[in-house]
């Protein structure tokens, strides 16, 4: 995998601006905070994002795949301030379970998540190397 990153550019912090990579792709579908039997255990943002994470690693696991493998995350959230609010413990969490490192990364505000009691959904693909 490689980093894309523009000469010059200032460092994204968190994310990468842009990611090459080849080989077996995985495609994970949105993961909510809630665990592998749809019970939610929190409504805390934080809380949520750290289950989704677990969510991802595991079915990433399925594939033979590890969080080093992510190319790139779509986080989709029903309040951008709540999402803010909660960037330390999130961050913890991220380091925690996903490690350092930060592939392509988007984060949008949505207006509800299908799910009611969901405050994030992540879906992620990753490539393992050929």
């Amino acid at each position: 995998m490689e980093i894309l990153q523009p000469p010059g550019w200032a460092r994204p912090r968190g994310y990468a601006n842009g990611v090459a990579a080849s080989g077996r792709m995985v495609f994970v579908s949105g993961m909510i905070g809630w665990d592998g039997q749809g019970v939610f255990h929190t409504d805390d943002f934080a809380g949520q994002t750290r289950q989704a994470l677990l969510n991802i690693v595991a079915v990433l696991a399925e594939a033979g795949a590890r969080p080093e493998h992510i190319v790139r995350m779509s986080w989709y959230v029903v309040d951008k301030h709540e999402y803010v609010a909660a960037y330390k413990d999130i961050g913890v969490a991220y380091r925690e379970i996903i490690g350092k490192h930060y592939p392509a990364m988007t984060a949008v505000q949505v207006a509800a998540l299908v799910e009611e009691r969901a405050r994030v959904e992540i879906e992620v693909t990753a490539v393992l190397p050929a």
